[in-house]
């Protein structure tokens, strides 16, 4: 059975270009950074950041923030700054 050259050097090449942009944004996250207090860290993340499945706590009444960044290793590097221990680090709406 012959196979044409020209089919398979084209898919062999949209492999080999696809596994390389499928790699790409990996490589590219930043690391996690540690901030050193809540107005340092609400500079890059606005409404706070925390880990997966984190819900806030609120008093009664209260209506709880949603729009916080989801990101689970900053979260883990600014612990110190989740003072009610719900998983968000510097909360604000």
């Amino acid at each position: 059975m012959h196979i044409p050259k020209t089919p398979t050097m084209l898919m062999t090449a949209a492999l080999i270009m696809g596994t390389a942009l499928v790699s790409a944004p990996a490589d590219a996250a930043p690391a996690a950074k540690t901030y050193p207090n809540c107005t340092a860290l609400n500079k890059a993340f606005p409404h706070g950041v925390g880990r997966k499945g984190a819900k806030d706590k609120v008093s009664r009444g209260a209506k709880p923030v949603t729009n916080f960044t989801i990101n689970t290793a900053v979260y883990n590097k600014n612990t110190k700054s989740d003072r009610d221990h719900d998983g968000i680090a510097c909360e604000k709406r």
